[in-house]
């Protein structure tokens, strides 16, 4: 395999952060998901309901880049590298200008990360707990429970999930100061 990194010792984009490599990629997922639901014969309209969404989440990926980028005085590209680097626990980088965008960046994804957490969990119990239990008093137990067992199972992956990425970024911002 090919090495990753560039001459100016930034990661290289890989194929899979590639805005095309998204695009094609949320192409595909809305066709499966639209032919399982609709049938196979219905593959073009599975296509051309597919793209609108895939242009869109490839916009929202370009336009959050940029703004992180642009809050940390980085490239758009090296966004995808700097988030692989966190979450793999990667060394922190060497150079002063690279660790002080990485430091920049940490930052701003552990204040977004926390930022909403007040009220975003709260607000899904409600959603899922609260739904669970209209099923239950229209009586259908079956629906009550599935919706009482996603609820539960979901937003115990959530918040490990949010731990995890929080205690990834605080380990990154120990290396950086290090």
């Amino acid at each position: 395999m090919a090495s990753t990194e560039r001459s100016d010792d930034r990661p290289r984009l890989r194929r899979r952060d590639s805005l095309w490599g998204i695009g094609v990629m949320a192409l595909l997922a809305g066709v499966v998901v639209r032919l399982v639901l609709n049938g196979t014969s219905a593959w073009l309209s599975a296509l051309l309901g597919a793209v609108p969404a895939a242009v869109w989440i490839v916009w929202w990926v370009r336009r959050r880049r940029v703004r992180d980028a642009r809050a940390v005085g980085a490239e758009p590209d090296d966004v995808p590298a700097m988030e692989r680097q966190i979450l793999k626990g990667g060394p922190a980088p060497r150079d002063p200008e690279r660790r002080r965008a990485m430091a920049a960046f940490v930052d701003s994804r552990q204040e977004r990360l926390r930022r909403n957490r007040w009220w975003a969990f709260p607000m899904l119990a409600v959603i899922f707990f609260g739904t669970s239990a209209l099923w239950y008093l229209s009586g259908s137990v079956g629906a009550g429970s599935l919706m009482l067992g996603l609820g539960v199972v979901f937003l115990g992956w959530l918040a490990w999930y949010n731990l995890r990425i929080d205690r990834r970024l605080s380990h990154m911002r120990g290396r950086l100061r290090g």
